[in-house]
């Protein structure tokens, strides 16, 4: 009886939740479909609820990108043990022609990027340029098969605001990693 009753609370407390509108400035007003290294799709929305830090990439970059991955790392380990448990990260190709499924777990084995907090994803064409568009990142494929890009890191907040972002790369940006901080204690 008691399982019952807890089990009724939790299903209460996540519809309120699920109905609860989304602010207008959350990326997550955006409607595009994800797949990620699993081969799971999903709406970018679905990630309500969980602070994250984003940045766009592909996987055959040999120079930016990696430094991307391994701020993201410095990132991940610079916040507190307690909290770091509560941040994700997501990954979203801009280059959906080569980043398979497939390519994205090679990809992500390779960097040792564990799930579930790691999320490596790709969408469709027009969504992967709708949401770079929307997260401020700018990309354009080159002759050669590149990408000439830039390079942030963005803080999400639960409802997927855009709370934070970081054009340091290669190091750690110790004022992101407060905002970051600062994300995941507010309730």
């Amino acid at each position: 009886m008691k399982r019952l009753l807890v089990l009724l609370c939790l299903l209460f407390f996540a519809a309120a939740h699920a109905e609860t509108p989304l602010p207008r400035d959350s990326i997550y007003q955006l409607d595009v479909k994800l797949t990620d290294q699993g081969g799971k799709t999903w709406p970018l929305a679905s990630r309500r609820g969980h602070v994250q830090l984003v940045s766009m990439f592909y996987s055959s970059c040999t120079m930016v990108c990696p430094m991307i991955v391994d701020t993201l790392k410095l990132t991940q380990k610079a916040v507190d043990e307690s909290d770091r448990g509560r941040l994700d990260l997501l990954l979203i190709s801009f280059d959906p022609a080569r980043d398979s499924v497939s390519v994205l777990r090679q990809y992500a084995e390779r960097r040792k990027l564990d799930a579930p907090r790691w999320t490596l994803a790709r969408s469709e064409p027009a969504s992967t340029r709708q949401l770079a568009a929307l997260l401020g990142v700018q990309y354009r494929p080159l002759p050669d098969g590149d990408f000439n890009h830039s390079s942030e890191l963005l803080l999400l907040d639960e409802e997927g605001r855009i709370v934070a972002r970081t054009a340091i790369i290669g190091r750690l940006d110790p004022e992101f990693v407060q905002a970051v901080e600062k994300a995941l204690r507010t309730p």
